[in-house]
């Protein structure tokens, strides 16, 4: 017998025993930070995107500036009506859209679950508001609202929090700024994998 045969008989004739245990989060730990808003901004407008720090009552014009010069704008189903600009032609994904059809609008609007500070991230789990992962990762904007109060420290505490959504088997996307790339002469290309332009609105009190 040659060692690859070996090898595969060997893993044939393993025993996997299954197990209910939910996976330990020991490691895990929370990062105190001073001021983490401020660094999740920080961190966020280093990869280039956009940051917009409004209350609740300027969502709506934030949204509005962050969409300047975007006219078909993609609205998942569950977005606030109320953030919506009245001077949008709003694109709904009901049925699915193609990839074609996502490829000639202007722009695409969610929220978001969790913003990470010390990685300037934010987290979509595609609920209500977030739409399908297609949504933002074909238009060439996306425009996220983010709560200050769903920006935690780093990413073990961003796990934790998203654990629901894993346990449902959602789909997560995680964005760090606007897609980009380097290729072999070290040559920064935006928008090859996603979205050119990331702007965030981010609300920061009532």
């Amino acid at each position: 017998m040659s060692a690859r045969e070996e090898i595969l008989s060997r893993v044939r004739s393993a025993k996997v025993t299954p197990t209910d245990h939910q996976t330990r989060r020991d490691y895990a730990h929370t990062v105190k930070l001073a001021d983490p808003v401020g660094m999740f901004v920080e961190r966020v407008e280093d990869y280039k995107a956009t940051v917009i720090r409004t209350n609740t009552a300027g969502v709506a014009a934030a949204v509005a500036e962050s969409l300047a010069g975007a006219v078909r704008v993609v609205i998942p189903a569950g977005f606030n009506k109320d953030w919506v600009p009245d001077s949008i032609d709003i694109v709904r994904d009901e049925p699915a859209l193609s990839s074609e059809e996502l490829n000639v609008v202007d722009a695409v609007l969610t929220i978001a679950t969790v913003g990470i500070a010390v990685t300037g991230t934010i987290v979509l789990d595609h609920t209500g508001g977030q739409g399908r992962r297609a949504l933002t990762l074909v238009p060439d904007l996306h425009v996220c609202v983010l709560s200050a109060d769903q920006i935690v420290g780093d990413v073990p505490e961003a796990v934790a929090k998203l654990s629901a959504s894993v346990a449902a088997g959602r789909p997560l996307t995680w964005v760090s700024g606007p897609s980009a790339t380097v290729d072999i002469e070290l040559i920064r290309v935006h928008g090859v994998h996603g979205p050119r332009t990331l702007r965030i609105v981010l609300v920061e009190s009532a």
